[in-house]
């Protein structure tokens, strides 16, 4: 089941957002995958949901997650969160005009799928969603002096150690 990770970068409107994730779950089943979606806005690049994918995936083989579903495994893990009532909040997608980030996991996961999926729901494919800043640091909740700690090039090793760190504070 997770031979395969796909990320996507996408724009559009979402009217509905439980909704929304009902669909996203429906089409996942459906095809046999799991697909996770957050708020573009908190990702700092493909290796952060990567990264998340993989200690998720770890946490579950190892019997040592904390959530029923490896959708919610990968959420708590992006978001540096242990609780998902922290989690959701903060990597969950917003109504509106928004920018998503997809994680598709599984044995297959082909582009057409890919390209069917944003065009069920609309959303035009814009993996530069996926590149973050200073700005999304501070957002992710990182403080000055931490991010000062390293140099520009080095942003995304922050974010990296924060997903490492939920498997600490579990």
């Amino acid at each position: 089941m997770i031979d395969m990770i796909e990320i996507v970068g996408a724009k559009g409107n979402i009217q509905d957002i439980d909704n929304f994730l009902k669909e996203i779950e429906s089409f996942a089943k459906n095809h046999n995958i799991v697909i996770q979606v957050f708020d573009a806005d908190m990702i700092f690049s493909k290796n952060h949901l990567i990264s998340s994918v993989n200690h998720a995936v770890r946490s579950i083989d190892r019997k040592t997650n904390t959530t029923n579903s490896l959708e919610m495994e990968i959420l708590l893990y992006s978001s540096g969160e242990r609780q998902l009532k922290l989690a959701i909040p903060k990597m969950g997608v917003k109504d509106g005009e928004t920018r998503a980030a997809f994680v598709f996991v599984g044995d297959k996961v082909p582009k057409q799928l890919i390209d069917d999926f944003l065009s069920l729901f609309s959303l035009s494919q814009d993996d530069k969603v996926l590149e973050g800043d200073k700005n999304t640091l501070k957002k992710f909740g990182l403080k000055e002096d931490e991010i000062k700690t390293v140099t520009k090039d080095k942003y995304g090793d922050l974010i990296l150690e924060k997903v490492a760190m939920v498997d600490i504070i579990k």
